[in-house]
């Protein structure tokens, strides 16, 4: 598979079951979120540990804990829409919800080609509007605080 956009990407909210397999989250209900115009960013970084020594001339840095961060999912604000809906619930709440981010990008054959899939957990760590201008669209970013690893599922033919 090659480079692609984000175009055509999809991003779902789950349940609050708690999931570590990719066919595990595969298995729960999914509810599409509409009119997203940025899905932002995640992925893992690691703390790094600085050990300064007096025996020692340089400092030494260790890979410490992992973080996938925070993803920003910037959204045209469709009160109407249940993906915003499940969004606005699941910020009121304490509990992380899963999520699954698709790719527009499965092969062009194969007998049952299937998009890329990331599949994680978070809460739903904030809901900020943006009314703009008199030319702007209303939105709603979503801050998603990632919990735990991500699952990455890459696209196939079958």
């Amino acid at each position: 598979m090659g480079i692609v956009t984000a175009a055509g990407a999809k991003v779902s909210i789950g349940s609050t079951s708690p999931y570590t397999t990719a066919t595990a989250y595969a298995g729960d209900t999914w509810v599409a979120i509409a009119n997203i115009e940025d899905v932002g960013e995640a992925g893992s970084e690691a703390e790094i540990v600085v050990g300064k020594y007096v025996d020692q001339t340089y400092v030494r840095k260790f890979k410490g804990s992992r973080d996938n961060g925070n993803m920003e999912l910037v959204i045209g604000r469709d009160s109407g829409d249940a993906g915003y809906q499940a969004l606005v619930a699941a910020e009121q709440t304490a509990f992380a919800y899963n999520f699954c981010v698709e790719l527009n990008d499965k092969p062009a054959t194969g007998a049952s080609p299937k998009n890329s899939k990331f599949y994680f957990s978070a809460i739903v760590a904030s809901r900020k509007n943006n009314f703009g201008d008199a030319d702007n669209i209303v939105k709603t970013t979503f801050t998603l605080a990632i919990s735990g690893a991500i699952i990455e599922v890459a696209a196939s033919a079958t």
